[in-house]
């Protein structure tokens, strides 16, 4: 089973190159983000996770954990997943590699889409216009998101280094070459 966490600053371009590599290599893609968006907008967890989201904020670990796990359960037979958006904590990348340690698996590895601050804040206020997200409008909730990104998520790549799971791909380029970058670090790195 190929297990593949993709993760970069926002607007990095995970979401995008997620689709792409989902169906390039058969992967289930399972966003938090997405997982997120989708949850009852009346119920108390969508209302919760709503308030850390809508400041720029991660979600608290034991709440994210607790819905990936229940979205991988719903895929047993899958050949792989792709983890978009998760971990973003270490504490989040030891509870995936406990859990999939559970399920007989681990990561295969961890994807870095390695992008300029510059860029990722002109990605994201395109974003807002193009996908209707209001979060990514406000450059100072695009700041926040891109400080607490540096200060939270960034470190996960020490997890993944400590590993020997870490590869970092250079983002910038259009859609096609940095697809193309990623699979080839995919073929390198499972062959």
């Amino acid at each position: 089973m190929m297990n593949i966490v993709i993760f970069g600053p926002p607007g990095a371009g995970k979401g995008t190159q997620s689709t792409k590599l989902k169906d390039k290599f058969g992967l289930v893609h399972i966003s938090t983000g997405d997982v997120f968006r989708a949850l009852d907008p009346s119920s108390d967890l969508a209302k919760l996770a709503k308030s850390y989201s809508d400041q720029g904020n991660l979600v608290p670990d034991d709440i994210t954990i607790k819905i990936l796990q229940s979205e991988v359960e719903k895929y047993p037979d899958a050949e792989g997943v792709i983890y978009d958006g998760f971990p973003r904590t270490t504490a989040q990348a030891e509870a995936l590699d406990l859990f999939l340690t559970s399920k007989n698996s681990a990561i295969s590895m961890a994807l870095a889409l390695e992008v300029e601050e510059e860029e990722l804040r002109s990605r994201l206020k395109n974003r807002a216009i193009d996908s209707g997200r209001p979060d990514d409008a406000d450059p100072a909730i695009i700041q926040n998101r891109i400080d607490v990104y540096n200060a939270q998520t960034a470190p996960v790549a020490n997890h993944y280094k400590s590993q020997g799971k870490y590869v970092g791909v250079h983002g910038i380029g259009s859609i096609d070459e940095i697809f193309d970058r990623l699979c080839d670090a995919v073929q390198n790195k499972v062959t």
